[in-house]
């Protein structure tokens, strides 16, 4: 049951990341930054990590390129 919720968080967490860069993109309401750290503090952090990466979104925030592997 625990390795189900980490693979769904963990996508949450990725999806989030995307969702945010279109949105910052379209100039439309974004998502707390504080939610995108609370999905990797309850497990996603994998994910976060690896949506920050792949969208390359808030890679320059040092609170997020520092703060996500330390949650790791």
């Amino acid at each position: 049951m625990k390795y189900i919720y980490l693979i769904v968080i963990n996508a949450v967490a990725f999806l989030m990341y995307g969702i945010d860069k279109d949105k910052a993109r379209k100039g439309k309401w974004r998502i707390k930054e504080k939610d995108l750290i609370l999905v990797a503090v309850i497990g996603g952090s994998i994910g976060a990590f690896l949506g920050m990466h792949f969208f390359h979104h808030k890679t320059r925030h040092w609170y997020f390129r520092y703060g996500i592997p330390v949650i790791m």
